[in-house]
């Protein structure tokens, strides 16, 4: 291609395209040291905006770091700034800012995918070699702090709508749970949703699997710290899920994307569920076609790279696993996928989320 064949506009806007893209990515890296240096959470918790040497003062750090720090997320429109006559900066939160930034009890809090950047970001060290072998890599070789930046993503949201919103909604499951019934956490993670609800409903026993080590040590920590006696973690390697319909309700989070072999899980789930139990199956809601998800959805660009680093590469991190990947499992998929494994009553429940779909499976 000569120079002549080039649209000299289209390649300066082509070229700001590009860089926006670069960014994103050094804005992401700012954001991670924000909420790590509890920079967030100094802005948010000031009842007057703040100037750099009062944000250093109050966090201990130097001056002239969070100078440029403050520079790079005020140019982003991340924080707000008044620069007054004299040139002095005043900086702040809005109060939409500080739920995102810093409010770990809000469930519109948004730092559990930022905590984990720097161990997201190393992975592509390693994923030219998964595009030359086919073999990616699991959870735990994100390291313990991929595990905490994954239970710091859903927790929040967790906390405040799982038991007031989710479980109502599954037609009987609340009132199992408070006579007494057993349950199974599929890819519990940390723990959080089955320690809420072994604390909620006591009569109930609940068992948490996951395959990562890290995550396991997290949720048998909260465990202890909880002092609950009905609520156990194990590795299904390990521990399988019973194969004797004893089980009453069965809640797997945001993980079967992820899966190497998630036909077998649902197999698996279904021999283990009484006639009358309640497999509530919540995972990203995704659209049939790459076409429909690149039209409609804002975000299809950051789940298939986050899907490259995180969500396919655990989903093919064996020899033949399935790779769904972070957009692979749309209704339709997971209502075939349900039917295949002996499951006859699908139902999306009512529920608003901005990532997830919410379906309760019935034998």
């Amino acid at each position: 291609m000569s120079e002549r064949d080039l649209d000299l506009n289209a390649l300066k806007m082509y070229s700001f395209l590009v860089f926006t893209k670069l960014e994103g990515a050094v804005t992401s890296g700012m954001i991670h040291l924000g909420d790590r240096l509890g920079l967030y959470g100094a802005l948010a918790s000031s009842p007057f905006a703040l100037s750099c040497a009062q944000l250093a003062g109050k966090t201990s750090l130097h001056q002239r770091w969070v100078q440029e720090w403050l520079h790079n997320q005020a140019a982003a429109r991340l924080i707000e700034v008044t620069i007054e006559e004299s040139g002095n900066e005043l900086y702040s939160l809005t109060p939409e800012a500080a739920v995102v930034l810093a409010d770990e009890n809000h469930p519109a809090f948004g730092m559990g995918m930022f905590h984990r950047l720097p161990q997201t970001m190393e992975s592509l060290r390693a994923l030219p070699e998964s595009f030359r072998t086919g073999l990616g890599y699991d959870y735990d070789s994100h390291g313990p702090e991929g595990a905490v930046g994954i239970e710091r993503s859903f927790e929040p949201w967790s906390r405040s709508y799982l038991l007031p919103v989710v479980l109502p909604a599954l037609d009987g499951a609340v009132e199992g749970l408070m006579a007494g019934a057993q349950v199974a956490d599929i890819g519990c993670g940390a723990g959080g949703a089955a320690v809420r609800i072994a604390t909620a409903f006591p009569r109930s026993v609940v068992t948490g699997y996951d395959i990562s080590r890290f995550a396991l040590d997290r949720a048998v920590a909260k465990k202890a710290e909880q002092q609950l006696s009905n609520v156990s973690f194990v590795d299904p390697r390990s521990t399988p899920l019973p194969e004797d319909e004893s089980l009453d309700l069965i809640t797997a989070f945001d993980c079967i994307h992820d899966m190497t072999h998630p036909q077998d899980v649902m197999r698996a789930i279904r021999r283990s569920l009484k006639p009358g139990g309640i497999w509530l199956l919540v995972d990203i809601k995704a659209l049939d076609t790459f076409a429909e998800n690149m039209a409609k959805n804002p975000m299809a660009s950051l789940m298939y790279g986050i899907s490259v680093m995180s969500c396919m590469s655990s989903a093919m991190s064996v020899a033949g696993g399935a790779g769904l990947g972070t957009l692979g499992l749309p209704e339709s998929k997971a209502r075939a996928m349900a039917e295949d494994a002996g499951f006859s009553r699908f139902r999306k429940l009512d529920i608003e989320h901005s990532l997830n779909a919410f379906y309760e499976v019935r034998p």
